[in-house]
């Protein structure tokens, strides 16, 4: 029975002091962080990419693109609340 138990000591003393392992965790999570950033900053980009596209495409049009900076003081595209009508041009005046 010692020799199980000096036996089982000595496995359990290699297997906390070994750190091989810990090495492939740190580059999952590495990896992991990584790949959630880049999706995050590709969606932002995505996003803003979408939304200068609208703009663009409204003054194309010769229209202005409502809640854009040039549409402050302007009452079409707003309801009587304030909200602005996403993704919707409208011609000045």
């Amino acid at each position: 029975m010692n020799k199980l138990t000096q036996s089982m000591q000595r496995f359990l003393k290699d297997f906390i002091e070994d750190e091989s392992g810990l090495t492939a965790v740190e580059y999952a999570i590495a990896g992991g962080l990584v790949v959630g950033g880049m999706v995050g900053a590709f969606v932002t980009l995505g996003n803003n990419a979408t939304g200068q596209i609208e703009t663009l495409s409204c003054a194309a049009a010769g229209q202005v693109m409502a809640g854009s900076d040039i549409d402050a003081g302007a009452t079409n595209g707003v309801d009587g609340g304030g909200a602005v009508d996403a993704g919707s041009c409208y011609t000045e005046g």
